[in-house]
């Protein structure tokens, strides 16, 4: 009997969640033609079309359910559906140093960000998030991590901040770093290995491989994608530190050690890598998840204000620059060990 109208109410459950859903769409296609036509990134686009839509949610209106579902459950359909960008012979086609360079550093940078937060005064968890970002890659990470911690007062600012921040930064990379690696003298390989160990989102990843050359766009993009890969046990990571501190900021119980949306990026990489989905289907359900990340940072953006921002200060800023200026550094100092 509940399963029976459990099932019956579900056309009036989407008609709720329509026009919300349906908001979040459009902004999330008016984001993705400017992104393709002035080359900025998309999820900064995204994000500040939604903030401008701030009145959707504002009075709580018809748009507010749809616009709540898509900033937490198209997120996590988004985040696993990533898994389709990966496979496990992509990885171990570049050996096993790139492999080594690209762990060391993700963890390294990570742990060193959440040390910095605590020592700026923040959580250890801030540093996780805007470590996780920059290591990891940019604004999808950002957007993984705040799915997997606990609910707090200042969480979507937290998140709404650091895709800004990562998101700039990563563009900005794009244009120095390809000139960098020209003045360091590091061949096509090296190259590749270093832009797609630090920059932040794969767009520019790609963008800035392929300015240099083919073979450099083709190892950043590879190095890039192992990144990606270590979402999921930063994700559990994340998951166990929300665990360790007993219950969320919420009040609510504890999280899952692997939520579900874990899982299924996991999953999905092991039959991405056995060759069983069609490329056509993998392309397009990169695609889709591509969609429903910029869809949920619209729907973030519409459920937070610009003065929320505005009054971050200068540290988190600082954070997010020396993050970024470690990792560099880092991959540069690891190359050097390069066989």
């Amino acid at each position: 009997m509940t399963t029976t109208l459990s099932i019956a109410a579900w056309p009036s459950r989407a008609r709720v969640l329509f026009p919300g859903v349906l908001a979040s769409a459009v902004v999330a296609a008016a984001a993705t033609f400017l992104s393709q036509h002035y080359g900025a990134p998309v999820m900064l686009f995204a994000l500040i079309l939604g903030m401008a839509m701030n009145f959707l949610t504002s009075d709580g209106g018809t748009c507010s359910p749809g616009i709540e579902f898509t900033a937490r459950q198209v997120l996590r359909w988004g985040v696993a559906l990533l898994g389709l960008r990966i496979t496990v012979g992509q990885i171990a086609e570049l050996g096993w140093h790139p492999v080594l360079l690209v762990v060391a550093s993700v963890v390294i940078t990570i742990g060193v960000s959440m040390m910095a937060a605590r020592l700026l005064g923040f959580q250890g968890l801030f540093g996780l998030l805007t470590g996780g970002a920059t290591a990891i890659c940019g604004a999808s990470a950002a957007l993984a991590l705040a799915a997997a911690l606990p609910s707090h007062p200042q969480k979507e600012r937290a998140t709404l901040f650091t895709v800004v921040g990562v998101s700039a930064l990563s563009t900005l990379a794009m244009i120095a770093y390809p000139m960098l690696a020209h003045w360091l003298g590091l061949d096509a390989r090296a190259a590749g290995v270093f832009l797609g160990a630090t920059i932040h989102d794969v767009a520019q990843v790609v963008g800035a491989g392929y300015s240099m050359s083919k073979e450099t766009g083709d190892v950043a993009t590879f190095v890039k994608l192992m990144r990606v890969a270590m979402l999921l046990p930063v994700i559990v990571f994340a998951v166990m530190c929300t665990r360790a501190r007993g219950k969320g900021a919420g009040g609510g119980p504890r999280p899952p050690l692997l939520p579900w949306f874990a899982v299924a990026f996991a999953a999905l990489v092991a039959i991405n890598s056995t060759g069983w989905i069609a490329p056509a289907l993998s392309v397009l359900g990169g695609d889709v998840s591509r969609w429903c990340l910029v869809a949920a940072i619209a729907a973030i953006g519409m459920k937070t204000q610009l003065r929320d921002l505005a009054t971050v200060g200068l540290k988190p800023v600082a954070l997010m620059l020396a993050e970024t200026a470690f990792l560099a550094i880092l991959v540069l100092a690891l190359l050097r060990w390069a066989p």
